[in-house]
């Protein structure tokens, strides 16, 4: 009964903790399988085929108000113009991971 009570008031005491732990970093290798697989056709080397002028570059994504995450994410989730959105085929932590993968390259320069 002692062992019970430890276990649960060391539940109760720590459990909130989770909610204050930071979220998992993004997995920036599972990103790059992704931007390879699907992306590389158009933008490889953040490069644009399309239009040159919108590269994934630092200072085009700096200029187009894209260089963040989460405007990547919406970019990849909902497409725009010419490049198709892949909402619907990837999941939440997969379209995480390429995002990050793209702004973790243009900070590098590709």
């Amino acid at each position: 009964m002692r062992k019970l009570l430890v276990t649960l008031a060391l539940t109760v005491l720590f459990l909130p903790l989770l909610w204050l732990m930071p979220a998992q970093a993004a997995d920036l290798g599972a990103g790059e399988a992704i931007f390879k697989a699907n992306c590389a056709a158009c933008h490889m080397g953040g490069g644009n085929v399309v239009n040159g002028a919108k590269t994934l570059k630092q200072g085009d994504l700096e200029k187009w108000d894209m260089a963040s995450v989460a405007a990547i994410k919406n970019q990849v989730i909902n497409g725009k113009g010419a490049m198709p959105g892949f909402g619907a085929k990837f999941n939440a932590e997969q379209i995480e991971n390429v995002a990050s993968y793209v702004l973790d390259q243009a900070s590098k320069g590709w």
